[in-house]
């Protein structure tokens, strides 16, 4: 079956040929990493942030933390998706409710373009972590709405569509901590305001490499195959956890149905800046850019929750490895 892929074209994706001899389904831009930890005075470290085409461009929400280690969401703009800038004031959301406008925290933001709005989705601090929203059309005037959901919860990442009608939102509920469990859900909402009908989708469990906690990351690419998500997976080590990146396939019209999940990692920490820094063994994807024309992805993560890095992939090549692979459920 050719693969069809539903999406906008994105002619200029930052792209890097797979090397010469490189036996992986997915592999590392060789000038990582593509964002270093002080783009911004006073800014130790940027990383597990979101990005987009925008207006022949690209744009994001970047996550940042300074000096005190308190996440905050910047924006970022850049011409061909490697070289960025970014604002140097944390967003400023509006809202006319101060209840939900409230502040704590800020961290691992996804922005997703639905019915030609971005929905930006991040860990939001409110009496502990939740799924806070916001949408904007030209990324200078945000409108934060409700918090999708009860304390406590992380990893929201909507779909790029309705489906059945109902907009789609994965999540993983967690607890205060550093959340030593988790599976992934979706639930949805006709509104974006009053979310409900909780389904499981994957859990943790085998492989070791997923042990841990399991967490959604990018929004899904849709596919005539199914939804491809690229997902973390988390295992437990005497010297703490390691996060790797694999992928799976979820049913188009009832995405709480795994079609196939790979049985192993696609990207584990191995390189220098995935090994050192503030939390060392980890690789975790948050923003995906995927040309529907060629199938080619490039895949931001966040490296030792310290960096940004890239990598590249095709969609063909992701999907035959989950079929070649599959987790036996």
């Amino acid at each position: 079956m050719k693969l069809v892929i539903t999406g906008p074209a994105i002619p200029n994706l930052p792209w890097q040929p797979k090397p010469a001899g490189n036996p992986d389904t997915v592999w590392r831009y060789d000038a990582n990493p593509v964002i270093g930890r002080r783009p911004l005075p006073r800014v130790t470290g940027i990383y597990n942030s979101a990005v987009v085409a925008f207006e022949g461009k690209f744009i994001g929400v970047f996550r940042t933390e300074g000096m005190d280690r308190v996440p905050h969401l910047h924006v970022g703009r850049s011409p061909d998706g490697l070289k960025w800038t970014f604002e140097p004031k944390p967003i400023e959301f509006k809202c006319d409710d101060p209840e939900v406008s409230r502040h704590e925290y800020a961290y691992d933001p996804r922005v997703t373009l639905v019915d030609g709005i971005y929905y930006i989705t991040w860990c939001n601090g409110y009496h502990g972590p939740t799924i806070g929203i916001a949408k904007t059309t030209d990324f200078v005037n945000f409108e934060q709405i409700e918090n999708a959901f009860l304390p406590y919860n992380r990893n929201g990442v909507l779909f790029p569509r309705k489906v059945n009608g109902k907009y789609l939102m994965l999540s993983r509920p967690s607890d205060t901590g550093h959340t030593p469990f988790g599976d992934i859900f979706v639930s949805e909402s006709p509104d974006m305001v009053y979310w409900g009908k909780h389904r499981h989708i994957m859990g943790r469990g085998w492989p070791w490499f997923q042990g841990t906690k399991i967490g959604a990351g990018p929004s899904p690419i849709e596919t005539n195959e199914g939804w491809l998500l690229f997902y973390h997976g988390v295992t437990g080590t005497c010297n703490g956890f390691v996060y790797s990146m694999s992928a799976m396939l979820l049913d188009l019209e009832n995405p709480s149905k795994v079609i196939a999940s790979a049985n192993q990692a696609l990207l584990c920490p191995e390189a220098p800046y995935e090994l050192a820094g503030f939390v060392p063994g980890v690789c975790f994807p948050v923003g995906c850019l995927c040309d529907s024309a060629t199938g080619r992805i490039a895949i931001y993560y966040g490296a030792a929750d310290t960096v940004s890095a890239l990598c590249f992939c095709e969609a063909q090549e992701v999907i035959q490895f989950i079929k070649d692979n599959p987790l036996k459920r």
